[in-house]
């Protein structure tokens, strides 16, 4: 057995006992609803106790698994280690696949995926980057067409541009020899999927720094400052937001 599964029998285990101590079966709402007071905290391990046993009672419900999907994404954050981290995504990347296949109509179960794979691309080999490459661009033209004010796949697909523009050119042609051919696209493209997330939800810190990024990456400085450090002046609200400052400041340093 896995690291990844462990952890998810241990959670499920306390869940149980969590559970079994009430004086009255709980309905998955009331459970989901006691689960996200916890989430909005981002102790995704408390949350786990309310969302697992919620799963078992009703395994087809996509808010819920969009939601069990999130938490593991909290916990592969805090993992210590790139091998854990990916053996935690994997259990993330499951519980969004299951949400995507079950709401097809769902933008939010679309995207879920893509943002696990996202968080996971740093710590894979280049085989597995190239193929999650297509499938995380899908995933987010998906849920923009159900819903063109999701902000979240804006900034997916976003980062999706950014990344693929500043590939270098022998990555990107050795990536096309060994793995297949890799899609080609601009920074340009990238500010605009930024900008449209920042017109639609503008209290996400994230979507300025990304922004700015994109900018530094062009050698556009006075843009590029500007975004970031609206970014980095705006309050944390999201789990990664620290992280996400933190590389804005190194972006930040190297436009002295």
């Amino acid at each position: 057995m896995n690291l990844a599964s462990i952890y998810r029998t241990s959670v499920y285990a306390a869940a149980l006992l969590l559970t079994c101590g009430t004086t009255r079966a709980q309905s998955a709402s009331e459970l989901m609803q006691k689960g996200d007071a916890y989430d909005l905290k981002f102790q995704a391990t408390e949350a786990l106790r309310y969302y697992l046993p919620a799963e078992k009672l009703e395994p087809s419900n996509v808010d819920l698994l969009v939601r069990i999907a999130r938490q593991y994404r909290h916990l592969m954050s805090d993992a210590s280690t790139g091998a854990e981290k990916l053996k935690i995504g994997a259990v993330a990347l499951d519980y969004g696949e299951r949400a995507a296949k079950l709401g097809p109509k769902d933008s939010d179960a679309q995207i879920s995926p893509a943002i696990t794979y996202g968080r996971m691309l740093p710590y894979q080999g280049n085989k597995e980057q190239v193929a999650a490459t297509p499938l995380i661009k899908a995933a987010a033209d998906r849920a923009i067409a159900l819903n063109p004010r999701n902000d979240v796949a804006w900034h997916v697909l976003g980062r999706w541009h950014q990344v693929l523009a500043n590939m270098g050119a022998l990555k990107h042609m050795l990536g096309g020899l060994i793995y297949g051919k890799l899609p080609s696209t601009t920074n340009e493209a990238a500010i605009v999927c930024f900008e449209r997330a920042i017109a639609i939800n503008p209290r996400r810190l994230r979507h300025y720094i990304e922004l700015g990024r994109t900018f530094a990456q062009m050698g556009k400085k006075a843009e590029a400052r500007k975004y970031i450090e609206k970014g980095l002046g705006m309050p944390n609200i999201e789990k990664d937001d620290a992280e996400l400052k933190l590389r804005g400041r190194e972006d930040l340093a190297k436009l002295q």
